[in-house]
């Protein structure tokens, strides 16, 4: 595997940063006539209050017509992806956004979910989240506004999402989204976290709008909050969802997308623990081989925050569903800052793209104290990591 990591931006003003930094490629002459013979890139983020915890603000872009080589200052889009107030107290931001290209429809689509505030701090249990997204324009350079994704009004849907998770999109256009979200309480007296639960919703795309057709079995385990972030992926005749839990990265398998094997810990194939814990992963495919992208403990990075740097890319074995240790790699350096949440683009069969941006957060006892991340050499930047075998 050949990695070409390079920086696209850098600098913050210590009040806020960038994050969820993730990129969606529009193949070459689906832009209409932008990028000439070239695929156009699209790298979706949102601006981070680092005084607050997941206070995020309207989704911004970052523009490339010539595969990646340069790319435009981002641009706000808070007319139609910006916070939306719903009373005097409350109001409600899209994040953990992801911009992927829908071949069927021919469209840059973006999902995620919301989320609600209360007095700008992130409202407590019990609250709402709905699943997000927005098509994108290439010729106006502009997104749809959000919409809501109708899923059927039964308890498990009040707090559902599609945050930082990766889809597959099905021959017929139809897509395979996995979400995450809150199991409700037995008892309405209590107003903590709860126990989270992840399933995979099919669901029709026209190009325009999304529509819920049926959803699989749901897979939760009983350590701390339960499992959320969930991505999937095709290969080799199989389904594989990836999954994130507080204490440990979870993984199933699947032959239809939707009913899925009781969760395992993800695991190197000598049998430990893979290490990775309270944060996403991902899946890559390059050259017919499977990738898993992830973060973990063991790399001298104790002074990160869950130790969410640096990036670390392996093959996975796709019969045994481990990770091999032998092939693992850093795709980015950690540099003080957290890199735990990015997204991957399939480019084509033999590339692929990394996006992800330096969060200017830390540990407690000080975690909005974005000096401590500087210390190691971080400034907010953005990296683009291409990946070709």
């Amino acid at each position: 595997m050949k990695i070409e990591l390079k920086t696209i931006r850098s600098g913050y003003d210590r009040e806020s940063c960038w994050v969820h930094a993730r990129c969606g490629v529009i193949p070459p002459g689906k832009a209409g006539g932008a990028g000439g013979g070239d695929a156009v890139g699209l790298i979706t983020m949102q601006k981070l209050s680092l005084s607050g915890t997941d206070v995020f603000h309207e989704i911004c872009d970052m523009r490339s017509d010539d595969a990646g080589k340069t790319w435009s200052d981002p641009v706000a889009h808070s007319q139609t992806l910006g916070r939306r107030r719903i009373d005097e107290h409350d109001d409600e931001a899209l994040s953990d956004f992801t911009p992927t290209w829908h071949h069927k429809q021919g469209v840059l689509l973006g999902t995620g979910h919301t989320v609600r505030y209360r007095d700008g701090h992130v409202q407590p249990h019990p609250r709402p989240r709905e699943v997000g997204y927005s098509i994108y324009n290439p010729q106006r350079r502009s997104w749809s506004a959000r919409q809501a994704l109708q899923l059927p009004d039964e308890p498990m849907f009040f707090s559902a999402g599609a945050g930082s998770t990766q889809r597959v999109d099905l021959p017929n256009g139809e897509i395979l989204l996995p979400i995450y979200y809150a199991k409700p309480h037995e008892s309405a007296e209590i107003t903590g976290p709860t126990n989270n639960a992840a399933t995979v919703v099919r669901c029709g795309f026209d190009g325009e709008h999304l529509h819920y057709i049926e959803h699989g079995n749901s897979l939760s385990v009983p350590q701390s909050r339960g499992l959320g972030e969930p991505s999937i992926v095709h290969a080799d005749g199989r389904y594989f969802l990836t999954l994130r839990n507080d204490d440990a990265g979870y993984m199933a398998t699947s032959d239809d997308g939707l009913h899925f094997s009781p969760p395992q810990v993800w695991r190197f194939d000598d049998g430990t623990e893979l290490g990775n814990y309270n944060t996403q992963q991902h899946w890559l495919k390059l050259a017919g081989k499977l990738y898993l992208v992830y973060t973990r403990k063991g790399a001298n990075n104790d002074h990160v925050f869950r130790h969410r740097a640096p990036l670390f890319i392996a093959e996975v074995d796709t019969t045994n569903v481990r990770v091999i240790r032998g092939t693992e790699q850093i795709v980015v350096p950690e540099r003080g800052a957290r890199l735990g949440n990015f997204g991957i683009a399939q480019v084509r069969e033999n590339e692929a793209w990394l996006v992800v941006s330096e969060w200017m957060q830390t540990t407690l006892p000080n975690p909005f104290d974005c000096r401590v991340c500087e210390q190691y050499g971080s400034d907010n930047s953005i990296y683009l990591a291409k990946l070709r075998a």
